[in-house]
């Protein structure tokens, strides 16, 4: 069985988790949140002393990675992605900037890339179908995905989102702060050697700054069902 695989691209604050997830639900298909890989890979590599050098070792983050079973599980009562890590809940928090900036860092190691590669690209084995999130998706993991989006936004109009997202969660949110930490990782993501951000020459390319949740899903869906 040949799973049908859509790849949702762009940059993080796009909106491409929310329009991911409705996706998987819609169709019933797996979802892989590369996102979340990078992130996690991230936040343990910080929690094991590998990020605090000026050189970090690649071969020490990759050994992570080997140890890591995951497997991400919707749940429709919450609308909310959990993820599962050696069967066990994740419950650290890492959909914040800082978090995202460690997964930046460990993203531009090939070494790290690699590791993670074969298990992405076996998250489609055996399934229907596959709604993958990430940066590379469309170029590098699935370049013969059947349906592939990048989705990006103004880094203004992300930063808006990120700070009302915090202040509904009753967080404190420095605008200036977030936004300065989205250029940063804009200008890592989008300049690094190994797969750069940028979306594949068959990709739908959407701009969501202007546009609500739902315009963006129902463009997306009315594309991948073309593909179909």
């Amino acid at each position: 069985m040949t799973a049908f695989i859509i790849t949702i691209d762009g940059p993080s604050g796009a909106g491409k988790g929310t329009v991911a997830y409705r996706l998987a639900e819609h169709f019933g298909f797996e979802l892989l949140d590369s996102g979340a890989l990078y992130r996690i890979v991230g936040l343990l590599a910080y929690q094991n002393g590998l990020l605090d050098h000026e050189k970090i070792d690649e071969n020490a983050v990759a050994e992570l990675i080997d140890s890591l079973s995951l497997s991400f599980c919707l749940n429709h009562d919450t609308k909310t992605v959990e993820i599962l890590i050696n069967d066990r809940y994740l419950i650290d928090d890492i959909r914040n900037e800082t978090v995202g900036g460690y997964a930046s860092k460990v993203a531009v190691l090939p070494k790290v890339r690699t590791a993670l590669l074969s298990l992405q690209k076996d998250m489609a084995k055996g399934k229907t179908g596959l709604v993958a999130d990430g940066r590379d998706m469309g170029t590098v993991i699935f370049p013969k995905a059947n349906a592939k989006v990048f989705l990006t936004a103004s880094a203004k109009a992300r930063a808006d989102r990120r700070v009302l997202q915090l202040h509904n969660a009753g967080k404190h949110a420095d605008y200036d702060v977030i936004l300065a930490e989205i250029i940063a990782r804009d200008e890592r993501d989008e300049n690094r050697l190994v797969a750069p951000s940028r979306p594949a020459d068959d990709a739908l390319v959407i701009d969501s700054s202007d546009k609500s949740a739902d315009e963006v899903f129902a463009t997306v869906l009315d594309f991948v069902n073309s593909q179909r």
